[in-house]
């Protein structure tokens, strides 16, 4: 029967208005409630604020004077900010004055940047100090000088077709290759399904996000979507450390935390003030520990939800307050989407069998293509369902249990095993603070199942064995423990289990 099979088709959520602008979406409070506190940059002593009245002055001024440099209708600018609120104002602006923003990591060398201003060919880089810059010669704005186009009269909001170009972002994908995905307009439109579907979100909520200006999941979980719901957004200024956050909770009456798992990790060494304020922490990013959300549930009395998704889609499955996630699940399609667990025929599974999760190509916060590769988009989807490369499986109620990405789930004799299951049960001995579980070529033709872990020193691999197999069945067992200073990460957190592949013991 239908019904027994692994697909969650939601209803379509209303389109967008024909005429559209995401910038103008995001600031359509500023004429509500323009004295409203939009934006405070939390210090140890004081806070740096912005009403939305000013947040959306601020934007339409630099507006108007990037239009004012001669960058074309459309044209792509290449954003190379630090941590600051300059870097949420240019996105914004270029997305008023009908520019396409394609933010990047700081981080990047200047090799990396020159490479990817290659491939995007932007008309304009705004460049903050002392981050590396494209060695072509591009038409460049200094942060300092775009801060300066605050006080410019507004410019008006460029309108069009939802479905046009908005922004580009970039994904290392499965493939550890940077990939620009094109996202259009309609994709803060999407967003809404998060509201209910995982924040809870309301417009008196007060949300702090630990993530810094230039991280993708801060500037929509933690800026974009509070001011679009007319909420206020609360980012610690940068170098906050992790142990300060706690406080800072307390001290600016926050009713929402969003964090990666570590910095939820961290933030638990600190002391623990109370939080009556606080209704509930958001975790995306990476795998969210079991223990770890039940240790921060213990020490604050508040639950953390969790989201799934990725660059291509944003986050579509999740746990929320009114509808939470299954232990060991990652919750559930939020309201409006429509997804499906496929064999390799590409057809849906039946539930409770493993396959790859596919969303549905009508999805409105699904991407637009990768740019430049429409062979490489093409070969994502299979009928009408683009494939996210991820392993799970659907309960019948429709709650999804994360298996591992397609290429990180491991094969011992013949039985797949999620490195993730391996972690959840290794991660829980004291001495280790972090483990990745891959599968190794051990010998010619034959490999096991290994897992790196960092601790203060070097343990007993007998001791280990020992442990796993306390909660392990034999074959899910790592055969080798390798100890490592630290796991190779990117930007985000995430472990690069690629490196880990190639690495040598």
């Amino acid at each position: 029967m239908v019904d027994h099979l692994s697909v969650q088709a939601g209803t379509q959520i209303d389109p967008p208005p024909a005429h559209f602008n995401m910038a103008a979406y995001v600031l359509g409070h500023a004429d509500k409630t323009p004295d409203k506190t939009a934006l405070s940059i939390l210090h140890g002593d004081h806070t740096d604020d912005l009403s939305y009245g000013d947040l959306s002055r601020a934007i339409r001024g630099i507006a108007t004077g990037l239009l004012a440099r001669g960058v074309p209708a459309g044209g792509r600018v290449l954003m190379r900010l630090g941590n600051g609120v300059e870097f949420p104002l240019a996105y914004l602006a270029c997305i008023a004055a009908g520019l396409v923003p394609i933010p990047t990591s700081a981080q990047l060398t200047a090799p990396e940047i020159t490479k990817m201003a290659a491939e995007i060919t932007p008309d304009l880089v705004i460049a903050g100090p002392d981050i590396a810059r494209p060695d072509q010669a591009i038409m460049t704005l200094s942060s300092r000088d775009m801060m300066a186009m605050r006080s410019l009269p507004p410019a008006a909001f460029a309108m069009g077709d939802p479905n046009r170009l908005a922004y580009i972002i970039y994904t290392s994908g499965t493939s550890g290759q940077p990939r620009a995905v094109m996202h259009a307009h309609r994709a803060i439109w999407a967003r809404r399904m998060m509201y209910d579907g995982w924040y809870g979100l309301r417009a008196q909520d007060r949300l702090l996000h630990a993530g810094a200006f230039n991280w993708t999941y801060t500037l929509g979980t933690g800026l974009m979507d509070p001011w679009a719901m007319g909420a206020t957004a609360l980012i610690p200024a940068p170098n906050t450390a992790s142990s300060a956050l706690p406080a800072l909770l307390a001290r600016h009456r926050a009713s929402l935390f969003a964090a990666a798992p570590g910095v939820y990790r961290q933030a638990l060494r600190a002391p623990i003030p109370d939080l009556p304020d606080l209704r509930h922490g958001l975790s995306a990013g990476e795998k969210l520990p079991a223990a770890l959300s039940a240790e921060w549930q213990a020490a604050t009395g508040t639950q953390i939800f969790e989201a799934f998704g990725m660059s291509e889609c944003s986050t579509f499955i999740s746990g929320a307050p009114n509808r939470v996630a299954p232990a060991g699940t990652l919750g559930y399609a939020q309201s409006g989407r429509t997804i499906a667990v496929l064999g390799a025929d590409g057809a849906p599974v039946p539930r409770g069998t493993a396959g790859v999760l596919g969303v549905h190509r009508d999805d409105c916060g699904l991407m637009l293509g990768y740019f430049g590769q429409a062979d490489e988009t093409a070969s994502r989807y299979a009928g009408d369902y683009f494939m996210t490369g991820d392993q799970v499986s659907m309960a019948e109620d429709g709650a999804i249990t994360y298996l591992g990405r397609d290429d990180d789930m491991m094969n011992a004799g013949g039985f797949r095993v999620s490195p993730l299951e391996v972690e959840s049960a290794m991660i829980r001995h004291s001495a280790i603070t972090e483990c990745a579980a891959v599968e190794l070529t051990v010998k010619a033709n034959t490999t096991a199942i290994c897992l790196y872990y960092t601790a203060d020193a070097p343990l007993a691999e007998a001791d280990l064995a020992a442990f796993a197999a306390q909660s392990l069945a034999r074959y899910k067992q790592p055969r080798r423990f390798i100890h490592i200073a630290s796991l190779p990460k990117n930007a985000n957190g995430k472990i690069l289990r690629k490196g880990l592949r190639t690495a040598t013991s």
